[in-house]
């Protein structure tokens, strides 16, 4: 006697080709999603260390710094991924920075 965990249903050719689409479209979107979030990981990375450049040069706190960075992404239509690319250890704050900076009161 076949007990109910032996039974296998089996469906037509279109039916299984469906089910591969849908397993594929999960499994593509699933890699979509890895990619986004690796890529989240690694500008919340260069946004941290550009923050703690700033903060070092220029005696701020953190989110002092975040507000500076933001704020010359802003007044120059920048990406902040690629205003915190230009920030780098031992050499010149870039001018976007700079000129923010010098526009503040509390630096």
């Amino acid at each position: 006697m076949v007990g109910d965990e032996d039974v296998v249903a089996v469906g037509t050719a279109e039916e299984a080709t469906a089910a591969v689409g849908r397993l594929l479209a999960v499994t593509r979107a699933t890699y979509e999603r890895r990619a986004q979030l690796e890529h989240a990981l690694t500008s919340r990375i260069h946004i941290e260390q550009a923050k703690g450049i700033i903060a070092e040069r220029y005696g701020l706190e953190l989110e002092q710094a975040f507000e500076v960075l933001r704020a010359a992404a802003r007044a120059n239509r920048m990406k902040l991924q690629d205003l915190v690319a230009r920030v780098r250890p031992n050499e010149e704050t870039p001018p976007q920075i700079s000129a923010t900076l010098k526009r503040r009161k509390d630096v």
